[in-house]
Order: structure tokens, then sequence, then C-alpha cells
């Protein structure tokens, strides 16, 4: 792989970045936020701001008014939109951008002009519901609990799910559902797309969450007997978990460019704050302790990013790649927690309070090691991989 960025796509990550400091940065305080996020007229004024820049939906098919960057110029855009949390917002590849990865692959063309379209010009959000209360689908998703049984020429979705993200702005949902037959067999997982407001489908509650990043927060969603007929099926009956694929692997990257950006915000605020803070006669970055901290800093973001780029450019290549962005996803979350947590400790007391970045992206970081498979999961799969001696 060659890791040299070509002098247009370096531009274009120096404009974004320049973009989010100059645009985005100053709104982090805006009252038009809370423990569920960002409001939905904030997050409008951001994707106009993001519009307004030439900086709309780049990762996006240019087909449907997107970009069209491969996977290796997302990582340079997705990093430094990440330099902000509310930065992804105005650039449209937060939340729902696996989404709009899968629609373009899945998707049939008239689907993708129902579905697609409007969420990468910015008229509608979605939800991805797979996981489940009630010892469902989680990390595994074969327990899956919510079926989609015939009725005619329709199906009728039925069960729980949790923990879906944006579940109140969303225009339409994506439901994951065990599909029985007319014999009650199981055939397999399947993708249907269910309208926001279909008769049946309600929010249980919305779950007071750790993160506050998200537009919608998470909630909690009961189906009872969802209506939907079959060409709200993507794909065919029975591959939904190959499809989800599809749209996990390039997510899991996604997730580990946005949060680079992140953590490099948290270093240099540390950097700059160990310049100029004094303890016993000198900087404090000149002692040893903090000195090591910003140094170790340095060698994780720099990890971090190869490793990314590296299973982007597999991607790019065609190749599947499960095995790499599932050590990607793995070591980037890690890695990059210990990023915020040192340039917390650097600091100090005031690291701890909201008159600085840090503390709010310390506190949504971590879900980070949980969401799109925990860290164990991802462990699990290049763990099988040396016992068949694939890798």
């Amino acid at each position: 792989m060659n890791s040299a960025l070509s002098p247009e796509l370096a531009a274009l990550g120096a404009r974004v970045r320049d973009f989010v400091r100059r645009e985005v940065i100053p709104l982090e305080h805006d009252p038009r936020q809370n423990a569920h996020g960002p409001s939905a007229e904030l997050c409008a004024e951001l994707q106009m701001r993001g519009k307004a820049a030439g900086l709309w939906s780049l990762h996006a098919p240019v087909e449907f008014g997107g970009g069209g960057l491969d996977h290796v110029g997302q990582s340079v855009v997705l990093e430094a939109a990440g330099y902000s949390l509310l930065g992804p917002i105005a650039l449209n590849v937060m939340p729902g951008e696996g989404d709009h990865q899968m629609l373009a692959r899945i998707a049939t063309p008239e689907q993708q002009r129902r579905w697609l379209q409007p969420l990468i010009d910015g008229s509608a959000k979605s939800t991805f519901m797979v996981t489940e209360p009630d010892n469902g689908a989680g990390a595994d998703p074969n327990q899956m609990l919510t079926t989609a049984v015939p009725d005619g020429d329709d199906f009728l979705i039925t069960g729980r799910k949790w923990l879906i993200t944006g579940f109140r702005d969303a225009a339409f949902h994506i439901v994951m559902a065990q599909t029985l037959d007319a014999a009650g067999q199981k055939q397999g997982a399947t993708m249907f797309v269910v309208d926001a407001g279909a008769p049946g489908l309600s929010e249980v509650r919305i779950l007071d969450m750790l993160d506050d990043m998200f537009q919608g927060g998470h909630s909690e969603v009961a189906l009872n007997r969802v209506r939907v007929s079959r060409d709200r099926i993507l794909g065919e009956i029975g591959k939904g978990f190959r499809y989800a694929q599809v749209r996990l692997c390039p997510a899991r990257l996604t997730h580990c460019m946005r949060w680079l950006g992140a953590a490099e915000r948290c270093h240099d605020i540390a950097v700059e704050h160990a310049r100029w803070r004094k303890a016993f006669g000198k900087p404090i970055g000149e002692h040893e302790g903090v000195s090591f901290m910003l140094a170790d800093n340095l060698m994780d973001l720099h990890h971090c990013r190869l490793a990314v780029r590296h299973a982007a450019w597999l991607l790019d290549q065609g190749q599947e790649a499960r095995e790499e962005t599932s050590m990607a996803k793995v070591f980037c979350s890690e890695r990059l927690c210990e990023v915020v947590d040192r340039s917390l400790q650097i600091l100090g007391g005031i690291g701890s309070s909201n008159d600085t970045a840090i503390a709010r992206i310390y506190r949504n970081i971590r879900a980070f090691r949980l969401y799109d498979g925990p860290s164990e999961v991802h462990r699990w799969a290049p763990g099988r991989a040396i016992l068949q001696q694939r890798i």
C-alpha cells in the first residue's frame, strides 16, 4: 500500500479541517443540544453550512449527488470532520452513513430512488434496527427474536429492538427480522424497510446513555404486527446477515476515522496546555511524566491512522477485509480511548470540566468499544482465522 496521499486529497482534508474549525467548533456550546444529542434545528444548520461549503455527502456515489470518494479518501475527510463531534453531521457522514453504503450496494434502482436519494440529499434520516433486549440479537445476531411472518402477499413483523439511534427523527427504519415461511420454519434473517409512523411501530422509551452526540438519542422500540409489502424487502429473503456485513465492515472503519479526528483534537489541546501550564519551575510538558504521555499519544494516533488506511485500501481493492476491519476497530477503539484519557490527565482537574472539548469526547468515545460489535467479538474473528491458518 502506498501511504502517500495525492495533493488533491491532502488539500481536501485540509479544507475540511479548516471548515470544522471556522464553522463547526463555534457551535459546540450551542444550547440546542441536550443529553439525547443535538436538536433537529441545530443539525439542519450544520447541514446548511456543509452544503454551502461544498463538502456535503463526499462519501456518497456520484450518481446520487455525492462526491464519490473511495474508502481511503473517506479516511482523510472523516478524520478531518471528526475533529469536532458535530463535524460529521455537517458533512452528512453521521449517523446513517453505513445505511448509505449498504443501500447503494444491495437496493434496487427503485428502492434507491425512494430511500437512498433522500438520505444523500439530506431530506431524510434512517435507522438500522438489529439489536434486541430480552436476550435477543446483540453481539450474536443468530439469537434474533423479532419475526416476520407471511400474511398473504405481505409480512407482519413482531418484536422489540433497542439502542436504535435516531429513531425519533428518522423517516424510515431498516429492520432485521427472522423470516418464517407459511409453516413456521425459519428462512433466515431478512431486511425490511418500515416507514416512520407505521401502524404497530412505537417507541417504548428513550434510553439515558453515556453519549450525547447522536441526533435523537437511542431508543427502545416495539413492533406489533407491523405490515410490510414485499417491495420493502432489501435484497433476498434470508440473506440479511450477509447484507449486514456490506454495511458493517465499512462502518467499522468510518467510526475509526471519525474518532481518530476527535482524539487528535484532544491531543492538540493537551499539547497546548503542556506548553503553557507551569509546575516546579517549568512548563509541565518538559517533565518526563507529561512528555512521555504526549509521545504515547502521537504513536497511538499514527498507528491508528495506518491501520485504518490499510483496511480502507483493502476495501478499495475489492477485498472483503473482515479480519482487517475487525482488527482496526478493536485497535483504534482501545488506543484512541487511551489518547483521550491521557489528554484529560495532562490537563488535570480542568480536563474533567466542559471548559475544553476533552470531557465530552471522553464521555462519548467510551461507547466506541461497544457499538458495531464489542472488542471481544472482533477479537474472536481474527482468533478463528489464526486457528484456521488463514492469517
